[in-house]
């Protein structure tokens, strides 16, 4: 099997970076096809393997400023034929679904999102902080994308999900069935402690749509101590509304990460996520997470079992749940038992076992119907 990797772009490093990372290390010494790459601003490693990019890498700025370059996305990726492979795995958020492949070639994605600054224009300028002058330039061009984007979406074979929430959006925005697979979360970094201290914790970007806001005046007004790891341009705003109770522990290196989960009351994820990765290494740390009851979140966090839920989007609403919160009803072993089922080794047999299985059916040109090998 002649397998393609595709990915929107390469010249920032987050989760969408991690899954393809985890693609990379299953299909070793695959072609990697993606929009730009900006080696300066990616890990080394990247410089082993064998990446393509589209004439967009060449144009002034993007490396550092992609954004602006939107309107052209379409374009680029359209022009891409991938018809010598027999299978394409994309990873996507972005634009990279809309390649053309032959019909001897299967295209499966692996939707991280459906693109967001396309169906979610509001949402994504909150996000990314950016301003009027945006919001200006991209809403004429919102109705065009939106055609290109499902028509795009129906030129892919079969569609994987990331989490319900990105099902859901699925079917809502391109019309199409999905199955879940959820991304890959290396579990083996955290063990439970025998030693857990009385303070709630948050790692995370600083930013306004994580919601952080919520859990600082959440833990002020109930004077309960919370400690933040992360940077962002939040911060300083965090700051201003936050009482003695609140530590801000600036950026956390990985190697201090699992200590600080496994020793923590509750671990707190008050934003609305697509998936979420860090409450489910607080799991595998042993600790209980309390999470907005949307988003990845209904994945990843039972009520009763491995955490709790707050409601609503506001602060009385964390706070009830917060002051009544009794951490030693949770067990270890059973937080740890449930992070283990988003392991890097289950997202790895199921991903193999979903596309060998894919490209199976296609050969015999009859329907496929995965049967997930894990469960």
């Amino acid at each position: 099997m002649k397998l393609a990797l595709v990915h929107d772009w390469l010249n920032q490093r987050g989760g969408a970076e991690d899954v393809l990372e985890t693609l990379v290390d299953l299909y070793p010494n695959t072609p990697l096809y993606t929009s730009i790459y900006a080696p300066e601003l990616m890990p080394e490693s990247y410089r082993a393997w064998d990446i393509h990019t589209l004439w967009i890498d060449r144009l002034p700025g993007i490396h550092r400023h992609h954004q602006p370059y939107f309107p052209v996305y379409p374009l680029a990726w359209g022009g891409l034929h991938l018809d010598d492979y027999d299978v394409v795995l994309s990873n996507k958020s972005g634009f990279c679904h809309g390649l053309h492949k032959g019909d001897k070639t299967l295209h499966v994605c692996y939707c991280l999102s459906p693109t967001r600054y396309v169906w979610q224009l509001d949402a994504y300028i909150a996000r990314e902080g950016l301003g009027g002058a945006a919001r200006a330039a991209l809403g004429p061009l919102v109705s065009y994308l939106k055609r290109w984007d499902f028509e795009a979406a129906q030129r892919v074979d079969h569609f994987i999900a990331i989490s319900s929430e990105i099902q859901q959006r699925i079917k809502t925005y391109y019309a199409r069935d999905s199955v879940i697979i959820y991304p890959p979360v290396d579990t083996s970094r955290f063990q439970p402690s025998a030693v857990v201290e009385d303070y709630f914790l948050i790692v995370s970007r600083l930013i306004p749509y994580k919601r952080i806001d919520l859990a600082v005046q959440a833990a002020t007004r109930l004077g309960l101590p919370l400690k933040i790891g992360g940077t962002g341009r939040d911060l300083d705003r965090l700051k201003a509304m936050a009482g003695p109770t609140v530590e801000f522990l600036g950026f956390v290196p990985d190697g201090q990460l699992p200590d600080l989960m496994a020793r923590c009351k509750a671990f707190l994820f008050p934003g609305l996520e697509d998936f979420g990765i860090t409450p489910v290494q607080a799991q595998a740390a042993g600790r209980p997470v309390i999470a907005y009851a949307g988003g990845g979140a209904l994945d990843t966090v039972i009520p009763g079992q491995t955490g709790a839920l707050f409601d609503t989007m506001t602060v009385e609403s964390l706070m009830a749940v917060m002051a009544d919160f009794d951490a030693d009803s949770y067990d270890a072993r059973t937080l740890r038992a449930h992070a283990e089922r988003f392991d890097t080794t289950v997202f790895n047999r199921q991903i193999s076992t979903y596309v060998e299985g894919a490209w199976d059916a296609f050969q015999r040109k009859q329907p496929f119907v995965w049967r997930d090998p894990v469960t």
